[in-house]
């Protein structure tokens, strides 16, 4: 019963923290993109705006909600949103929620398929690198994973196209998937290979070698000494105990993550042309489009908490003193 109650406590102080978050998140945004310099019209009627006269402009500004002030604009749009309506896209001209859900999709895709397969690999690193500590593989490792890292992703992107779309062409280069091609998951599995290497190649390294470290600090407790000397090999105690008792540590790396996964993603989208809400990011803040890059920026601000949000949850069942002690850690 006090299990329950303190599980519930701390869902709904979650949620609370939550709402706190993206409300403080939603004014910081708002401000910050309408101090930035540049004018919305200019994205709504691109050059058409220089043959409009001063009164078409003001008429233009006041259906679009720019005339009044700041306080008054964000008011507007929070109240509209409660609704569902999250406004116009200046650029796309059309319901911002038209825009982003039909890419969202894209998005959780790819990033989610990043980030399984960039933690799955890093674990099964780290365990390989701890097993073969000092040995020749694991300093080749370190030393090739190392400098893998401090490839640019941008850089690595354009080399991959250049390479295998094309003078190969066995990969395409952009999209998400062909024209008409939309349900064909072996179309949508080749334009995802390409943007997943270079997310798996620019985030691997930095998370295995957190792993291996603390597998290594692990392996040197003194039960591991003492499991060996009841007849346990290396390879048993790292995965049967070591991995299980740095669990915790590999799960707060995993929600710390997140936020880096995510621009990672921005960054693969911007250089593949993947259409997603990375991608409807950048253009949004380039084109000026207030209401466009709101909704991006929240949904992202969004899946971070979660995120951290899950990772607290499942600590809580891995580790019985945070559970039964009914710990909440922020």
């Amino acid at each position: 019963m006090i299990r329950n109650h303190w599980f519930w406590h701390g869902v709904l102080r979650r949620c609370f923290f939550f709402l706190l978050v993206m409300f403080v998140l939603s004014i910081v945004l708002f401000f910050l993109a309408r101090m930035a310099p540049g004018d919305p019209l200019q994205s709504f009627y691109g050059d058409a705006l220089e043959m409009m006269s001063q009164a078409e402009q003001d008429a233009a500004r006041e259906r679009l909600g720019l005339d009044k002030g700041m306080f008054a604009q964000y008011a507007y749009w929070l109240l509209n949103s409660l609704q569902g309506d999250f406004g116009i896209s200046f650029k796309y001209k059309m319901p911002v929620a038209d825009v982003v859900f039909p890419l969202l999709g894209n998005t959780l895709l790819l990033g989610s398929l990043a980030y399984i397969l960039v933690f799955a690999f890093a674990i099964l690193l780290a365990v390989f690198c701890t097993l073969h500590e000092e040995d020749w593989l694991d300093k080749t490792i370190c030393k090739v994973g190392t400098a893998a890292y401090y490839i640019p992703a941008f850089w690595l992107g354009v080399v991959l196209v250049l390479i295998f779309s094309i003078h190969l062409g066995w990969l395409p280069s952009s999209g998400a998937y062909d024209i008409g091609k939309s349900e064909d998951i072996l179309n949508r599995i080749q334009h995802l290979i390409l943007p997943l290497v270079v997310m798996i190649a620019s985030h691997l390294w930095y998370y295995a070698y957190m792993i291996r470290n603390k597998l290594l600090d692990e392996v040197r407790r003194d039960y591991v000494l003492l499991a060996k000397s009841k007849g346990l090999t290396r390879r048993e105690v790292v995965w049967k105990h070591c991995l299980r008792n740095v669990a915790p540590t590999i799960v707060n790396i995993m929600a710390i993550s997140i936020p880096h996964v995510t621009g990672g993603t921005i960054v693969v989208e911007a250089v593949f042309n993947y259409p997603g809400i990375g991608n409807l990011a950048v253009e949004s803040a380039k084109y000026h489009d207030y209401n466009l890059l709101m909704v991006t920026t929240l949904i992202t601000g969004a899946l971070v908490f979660l995120g951290s949000f899950v990772a607290q949850m499942i600590n809580e069942q891995i580790d019985p003193r945070m559970r039964e002690a009914g710990v909440i850690r922020w």
